[in-house]
This record gives structure tokens, C-alpha cells and sequence, in this order.
């Protein structure tokens, strides 16, 4: 028990929430979907992680293997000036690889290395430019519930990078959590703050403001106005609205969640990732259910 209970501490320290894997589910599928509403574009995903926690010698020591697969789909109901066959469907694949070791004064070091690829395979090989590259460096102090402790709370700081979340440059992690009383907690950080509700043992409300998006290659690119050419495309959201969590099992959970997009911007991008052509964004509504196994 002592021993599951280090693990469960040890694997919820990688709660890093953007387009990526959260290390904190063993296995996960979900579905999103942002309807056209008003907008040209239709967007929808589905992913699927697996994770698999290895315990080293040294005491609070692990070392965590996963993979992280997504398949994006773009449908547009109007035809543009340039060919869109080259972007209703995008591949994605994360291989994660990260470390968590016990520091002084109650501190705890969490580093992620996520290689991979993001291409819409058009010319069925992948090539360097397809290429991304994801790496995370954190400091977690936890405190839990305890005689001198009655108000568990738990602070994350560092900085972490992924070339396909829709945000290409390094961003800052700050994460401070706190359970205020038996019934609420909150997160407040980048790129995350949530507000949770703990209804019972097995349901859960959250209201949450984050990020997420994608980045991909565009193999065989992209033909713009007969002079430029697209090799990526790049769409970035800002979101915030309510999420329901089941705990059908105290290891296997669903959830759905309803968002407003508070910004999205689609971008078709040249060799040197500047943008070169914005597409239609503005759907308002984001929708995803899914279903995970966490210890």
C-alpha cells in the first residue's frame, strides 16, 4: 500500500494539461470536436495514450515510457483559392519519456523529453520537417492533509516547450493548487486555472480556462496566390468553460466537457513559420468527452 500510494503521489506530479499526454493517465481516449457553426471549418480529433510508470532503485524514483497518438481532421465546407486536399487530415504521434526524483526540503524534480511527428502524409514517408520536438523541466513542493497540514496545497513551477501544441515557443508552468475545504479546490497557474467543485466520491464539476491547438508539417506544401508556399499550419485556441468527471471506478473515469473559444486563430505558415494566410476560425463552441484509466 505504501508503495502504490508513492506511485499515485509520484504520477499525478506531471499534470501537464496542453494538446499533449497528461502522464497522470496510465491510458486515455477522448474525442473534440469543434462544430462549423458559422465558420468554413469543422474541426475534430481523437487520441490515444498509453503510459507505463518504472520504478528505480532509488527510493521515490521513477521513470515513465508513453505514447500519445492523434489523428486531426479539418473539413471545410467551402472551397478556398488553393488546393485543401492537403489539409483535412493530419497524423499525429508523441513518444514520452520523462523522470521524477525525490529533492531536499520537500521539493520534487519532474523532466519530460516527448520526440515525435506531426505531418499530413501526403507523400506517404515521413521526412525531418515533420520532425517536433517537446521537453518539459519542473519543481513540484506538495503538501498534503495532515496535523500540521489541514489545507492541502500543492505549487509547480518551471518551463516547458512543445513544436505542436499551437503555441511553437517555451512557455512558463506555474501551478498552484489548494483545497480549501471539503468541497472546493482551485488551480490557479499557466496555462491552466481551474475552480473544482467535489460533488461526492464519484462526480466532479470544473470550470477551467487553457490552452491547446496544434502545429503540423505540410509535406508537400501548400501553393498560396501562385507565389508562396505553406509548409505548416498552425491553429492555436484559448479556452474556458465547464468539464463533468465520473469516477465510474476509482481507477476508470469519464468525462465531458463543454468550452467557449475565447481566441482561435488558423494559420497557414511559410518555411520560416511566419504567417503567410489566415483560414476562417471563428467557431465558438468546443466539445470533448472521453474516458481514462488513472491509478
Amino acid at each position: 500500500m505504501k508503495n502504490l500510494k508513492a506511485l499515485c503521489f509520484t504520477i499525478t506530479l506531471f499534470i501537464i494539461n496542453f494538446s499533449f499526454a497528461q502522464l497522470s493517465d496510465l491510458a486515455r481516449i477522448d474525442y473534440t470536436i469543434l462544430p462549423a457553426g458559422e465558420s468554413n471549418i469543422q474541426y475534430s480529433r481523437v487520441r490515444a495514450l498509453f503510459n507505463y510508470p518504472i520504478k528505480l532503485k532509488k527510493e521515490g524514483t521513477y521513470l515513465f515510457l508513453g505514447v500519445d497518438y492523434s489523428t486531426v481532421n479539418l473539413n471545410m465546407r467551402e472551397t478556398p483559392s488553393f488546393g485543401k486536399e492537403e489539409l483535412n487530415d493530419f497524423q499525429l504521434l508523441d513518444i514520452n519519456i520523462a523522470y521524477t526524483a525525490p529533492l531536499k526540503n520537500d521539493w520534487r524534480l519532474g523532466v519530460r523529453l516527448t520526440p515525435g511527428f506531426s505531418s499530413n502524409l501526403t507523400a506517404n514517408d515521413l521526412n525531418l520537417e515533420d520532425v517536433i520536438l517537446s521537453g518539459d523541466v519542473i519543481f513540484i513542493k506538495d503538501k498534503k492533509e495532515s496535523k500540521d497540514v489541514k489545507k492541502p496545497w500543492r505549487l509547480v513551477l518551471g518551463v516547458s516547450y512543445s513544436g505542436n501544441r499551437g503555441y511553437p515557443f517555451p512557455l512558463p508552468f506555474i501551478s498552484y493548487y489548494r483545497k480549501f475545504n471539503s468541497k472546493w479546490s482551485y488551480n490557479l497557474g499557466v496555462p491552466k486555472s481551474n475552480l473544482q467543485y467535489h460533488a461526492s466520491i464519484k462526480h466532479r464539476f470544473k470550470l477551467y480556462t487553457e490552452l491547446d491547438g496544434f502545429t503540423s508539417n505540410l509535406q508537400r506544401g501548400v501553393l498560396i496566390n501562385n507565389s508562396i508556399v505553406a509548409k505548416s499550419i498552425n491553429m492555436s485556441l484559448l479556452l474556458s468553460g465547464l468539464q463533468y468527471e465520473f469516477h465510474i471506478t476509482n481507477n476508470i473515469q469519464f468525462y465531458a466537457r463543454t468550452s467557449y473559444v475565447l481566441s482561435n486563430s488558423v494559420n497557414l505558415r511559410d518555411k520560416n513559420k511566419d504567417d503567410i494566410v489566415g483560414l476562417d476560425s471563428s467557431n465558438p463552441l468546443y466539445l470533448r468527452t472521453g474516458i481514462r484509466f488513472k491509478i
